[in-house]
């Protein structure tokens, strides 16, 4: 009932007070495009489980955002003893075709896990995703779910930078980032990298479907300066016991941020993580700031707190 009233709050929401520009860009336009693993289904695991675990729907989902460090929290996270960690990004929510094969393939998804054991899994285009939260509503209204965000203007240089490496890799034309942010002379506000960092438009719409105290911002800025005080509260927020501390982590001068140590192992993430990105126009990227300052304003009051990004 709770998700179905929200449903309806939302729609009145949208028709009556949504921001001129999101109208006109309409909703579609922030959902991710990237293309589904095939290889997802076949990730199914067909192991025998290890004696007293099973596969259970997330306690606790990471829903974004993209280019946020999702992955980076998710591999810090997986440190701790009493967290089962998703090895895929599933997209079940926010794809209709995966959201059609049912409660029992997202389940199957999962990694075993110990009764003890908190499940986790992220996929980052939840937060963008107009239809994730009723979905994730329907199926655990008492979810936990986990925010990591950046700066959005260097989310925005972050999202080009990954997708301008993609299309070389496919062997695929390319365009300078300055030709994407402004067409006409102006910027370009249906780029689907600017939409995804209008941290205010999206966060409504969660906010129409849970409480902001079933919700953890990460200030993903100080996870790459310093891990482990972020950690914590992730830790505090979960209900999880201390068991991150800083001896998990080593700064690698060479790569330029954290790397994890646990376990007797050490490792970083993919080498397509932290990226250098493409020097911008400062014109450009101060029409872009500007753009997105007024946003910025809007979602700290949503949120009830401030981050160095303005």
């Amino acid at each position: 009932m709770a998700c179905f009233l929200a449903s309806v709050f939302l729609f009145i929401l949208q028709t009556y007070a949504a921001p001129p520009e999101f109208v006109q860009a309409g909703l579609g336009i922030t959902l991710d495009s990237m293309a589904i693993d095939s290889g997802l289904a076949a990730n199914v695991s067909q192991d025998i489980p290890p004696p007293g675990t099973s596969k259970r729907t997330p306690h606790s989902i990471i829903i974004g955002v993209r280019k946020g460090g999702t992955r980076a929290l998710l591999e810090m996270l997986d440190i701790h003893p009493e967290v089962a960690a998703a090895a895929t990004e599933v997209h079940y929510f926010d794809w209709d075709e995966n959201y059609a094969k049912g409660l029992e393939w997202y389940r199957d998804l999962m990694p075993y896990s110990y009764p003890h054991q908190i499940t986790i899994e992220k996929t980052p285009g939840y937060f963008t995703s107009a239809l994730a939260p009723e979905r994730i509503c329907a199926m655990n209204s008492s979810m936990k779910l986990l925010l990591i965000l950046r700066d959005p203007a260097e989310r925005v240089i972050s999202d080009y930078t990954q997708v301008y490496f993609n299309r070389l890799e496919n062997h695929k034309p390319v365009q300078a980032i300055e030709n994407l942010l402004v067409r006409n002379g102006a910027l370009n506000i249906r780029y689907k990298a600017i939409q995804r960092s209008l941290y205010d438009i999206h966060m409504r719409n969660w906010l129409a479907y849970f409480p902001l105290e079933q919700i953890h911002i990460v200030d993903g800025d100080s996870l790459i300066r310093d891990p482990l005080p972020e950690l914590q509260k992730v830790e505090r927020f979960l209900n999880l016991p201390p068991r991150i501390v800083s001896s998990n982590f080593y700064f690698n001068q060479t790569k330029g941020f954290y790397c994890i140590r646990s376990d007797g192992r050490e490792r970083c993430l993919h080498e397509s993580k932290g990226r250098p990105h493409p020097a911008v126009n400062s014109t450009v990227l101060q029409q872009l700031r500007s753009y997105l300052q007024e946003h910025n304003r809007t979602f700290f009051k949503l949120v009830k707190r401030t981050f160095s990004w303005q």
